[in-house]
């Protein structure tokens, strides 16, 4: 996911999946200082960093430095403000449009570097200051988008747009559609419902993300007896053991990753404990979110009514490539019965297997991955545990996603020791292009712990502009169970496939080449960013890549051929599971978000019931990969009526892959070409017209259903 906070935008959106071991206490970064203690003398984020590319000072900002900075910045960008809108000169674009863009460093500097160690390593300090900075920050954003002098200039731009063309043309319509969203247009009173409900959606989205934050350090399975672990590899059983140990427990620990469906599940042979596992996933922050879910939904019906529209889907997706709700329940309609008839195959088969097992109860959804892997083995042979020695961390990054890298683009990819990161996990590079000319720096922090959000996301610390003269600072987020000490990092194929996801978002951000910031980078409509990143997925499996990468960590040989070939075979293997609670997450989404203004829910529970029975995916065995509580893309993030965004650009992602595979498929001129059209323009141009310079034509849906194999 490509996690975004856009100056004087107020976005808390936390990504959720396991938090483990590694407290804030390890981190490189000063956190101990109280919020409400005076800052230091020296407070790093009042100046532009001296470091290369304007790279945070992680190891000299202190949480005492926020408050400071985020009071100073938003005075600074007021006053910032305030002198467009009193400029007496008639508007134009360079002192209006331009200066708007120039507007607000020290707030955006401080934003990107709060919102993103919020994330990443959090506790009480930077939950109190979140909890204090974002019903101001949500007000000084209102301020901005409601001012009608500020409107009234921009709208005189707008109006003659005529003589503007590319990326200045584009720019305007941006903030004017931007503006106008905002409630730029309403009456006086309407603007001030406007602020009520901006700034109790602030809070109540603020104490959801947090709720989370907490489940996943409260809401965890304690172990004493190891027998009940029967099925987990010694590996495993000592990470678990690890985890108990930091968090001073005695015993196995097992925490939640931010899926219903649980990594373990498919190993543990205790089927009680398997259900103990999945309904503490499947009912987390139940007491403290529901009533939150309700209220957020009607909160967001009512701010969408007082815009025009007639419920928050209709909304959301209008400023999207998808357009219309009606757009997207097509899709997502049409789709639905293919992979749920696919699902109840795949069901019977596990069924099947349970009766071979010796058992007679009926399949649960906590029985799924247990006895789904069962049947993997049988159709496939194949065991994770055979197949993850051949994924060891180091060798997949660097043999693997940098390979394929600088295979398709000609990038090298060095290590900067010397730059000061946030945790001392956290690795940093610097990004090159062929020619030696340095293109931006990256930073992975790739392991699960306490204080760390879940999921897994990117972000631009520094945004690419040549108006700023600006290089990008980029970082993904991985949450991979850190093994215990002296262990190698054994990855699951999911995660390998994580890992260049998320690299897709960080090439995206990588090489833009975008004069204004507002439109560089990943800063695209979220039913687009996700196209880059799911394309990337795909080079993770290209066999010239996986056989660089994929050896095993303890004699350096190569996976064995037969072996590889049941790896890429099994990737087909239970996608109607995979496609379905996808779905069913995704139309749960949109459902939410189509109420009427005024809508009575009283039970979370039969609303998401509700929902999926009207779009036929009522089926136990396979339940949404978010439920409502705990879905942090709809309730906590951007992505709300949204999350249908992943399909709609799997279809790019796919055809994208299909049309390189016939073009020569790993060669720079398909890279070169790839980031030229796509990577490259950020939102400067239109989006389809971009992908249609890419290929040649608009997408379609045929390599798609091939991918997940719903269609031979």
């Amino acid at each position: 996911m490509r996690k975004s906070l856009i100056t004087v935008t107020v976005s808390a959106a936390l990504m959720l999946s396991a938090c483990q071991d590694n407290s804030v206490a390890d981190s490189n970064m000063t956190t101990q200082a109280p919020a409400s203690q005076t800052a230091s003398a020296v407070n790093v984020l009042l100046t532009a960093s001296s470091l290369q590319d304007f790279a945070p000072q992680f190891d000299q900002i202190k949480t005492a430095d926020f408050v400071p900075a985020f009071t100073q910045g938003m005075a600074e960008h007021k006053a910032e403000i305030d002198a467009i809108i009193n400029n007496s000169e008639p508007a134009s674009f360079e002192n209006t449009l331009v200066a708007l863009e120039k507007s607000g460093a020290l707030l955006n500097r401080t934003q990107k570097a709060f919102f993103t160690l919020s994330g990443l390593i959090s506790d009480d300090n930077f939950i109190q200051i979140e909890q204090d900075m974002v019903p101001l920050l949500t007000s000084h954003n209102d301020n901005i988008y409601l001012d009608a002098k500020l409107f009234a200039k921009i709208d005189a731009i707008y109006q003659a747009k005529s003589a503007l063309k590319d990326e200045d043309l584009r720019l305007i319509e941006v903030y004017y559609d931007q503006f106008v969203r905002a409630g730029a247009k309403l009456n006086a009173d309407d603007k001030a419902k406007m602020r009520t409900l901006n700034g109790e959606l602030a809070k109540l989205e603020t104490n959801f993300s947090q709720n989370i934050l907490k489940s996943f350090k409260d809401d965890v399975i304690l172990v004493q007896d190891k027998a009940q672990l029967a099925g987990l590899s010694a590996d495993t059983i000592a990470s678990l053991a690890a985890a108990a140990k930091a968090a001073g427990k005695t015993g196995y620990m097992i925490t939640l990753v931010n899926t219903t469906a649980q990594p373990l599940l498919s190993s543990l042979e205790n089927r009680e404990l398997r259900q103990k596992i999945w309904e503490t996933s499947a009912y987390r922050a139940m007491d403290t979110n529901a009533p939150l879910n309700i209220k957020i939904a009607q909160l967001r019906a009512e701010k969408a009514a007082l815009l025009g529209f007639k419920d928050w889907a209709s909304y959301s997706v209008a400023d999207q490539m998808a357009k219309t709700p009606e757009a997207v329940y097509g899709i997502l309609d049409d789709l639905a019965p293919k992979a749920l008839a696919k699902a109840k195959i795949e069901a019977l088969d596990i069924q099947a297997e349970i009766k071979k097992d010796g058992k007679d109860f009926t399949l649960q959804a906590w029985d799924w991955a247990y006895y789904g892997d069962k049947v993997r083995q049988a159709k496939y042979d194949l065991d994770e545990n055979q197949v993850k020695p051949y994924f060891e961390f180091n060798t997949v990054l660097n043999d693997g996603l940098f390979f394929a890298m600088n295979k398709l683009y000609g990038i090298t990819i060095t290590s900067r020791n010397d730059l000061p990161v946030w945790h001392k996990d956290v690795l940093a590079y610097e990004v090159f292009n062929q020619d030696g000319s340095s293109i931006g720096l990256f930073y992975l922090d790739a392991y699960a712990r306490e204080g760390k959000s879940g999921g897994a996301w990117m972000d631009e610390l520094v945004t690419q502009s040549t108006l700023l003269n600006t290089k990008p600072v980029v970082y993904n987020s991985l949450n991979i169970p850190k093994p215990a000490a002296g262990q190698p990092t054994l990855m699951t194929f999911d995660e390998v496939s994580t890992l260049f996801h998320e690299f897709g978002h960080g090439i995206h951000g990588l090489f833009s080449q975008v004069k204004y910031p507002s439109l560089a980078g990943t800063a695209t409509p979220r039913d687009f960013v996700e196209f880059p990143s799911q394309a990337n997925e795909d080079w993770s499996v290209e066999p010239q890549v996986i056989a660089n990468y994929a050896k095993h960590y303890q004699t350096g040989e190569a996976i064995p051929a037969e072996l590889l070939t049941k790896v890429l075979a099994a990737q087909t293997f239970n996608q109607g599971f995979g496609t379905t609670e996808y779905l069913a997450a995704a139309l749960l989404d949109m459902e939410w978000h189509s109420i009427a203004p005024g809508t009575e829910i009283k039970d979370v529970k039969a609303f998401e019931q509700q929902a999926l029975a009207k779009h036929g995916l009522d089926f136990d065995p396979v339940p949404a990969r978010y439920k409502t509580t705990y879905f942090s893309h709809s309730f906590g993030g951007g992505y709300s009526a949204g999350y249908y965004a992943y399909l709609w650009t799997e279809v790019f992602a796919a055809d994208s892959f299909a049309h390189m595979d016939q073009q020569g498929g790993l060669t720079l001129e398909n890279g070169n070409k790839y980031r030229q059209t796509i990577l490259s323009k950020g939102n400067s141009q239109d989006l389809m017209q971009d992908y249609i310079d890419f290929s040649g034509s608009k997408p379609t849906t045929d390599a798609l259903l091939k991918r997940r194999g719903l269609v031979n």
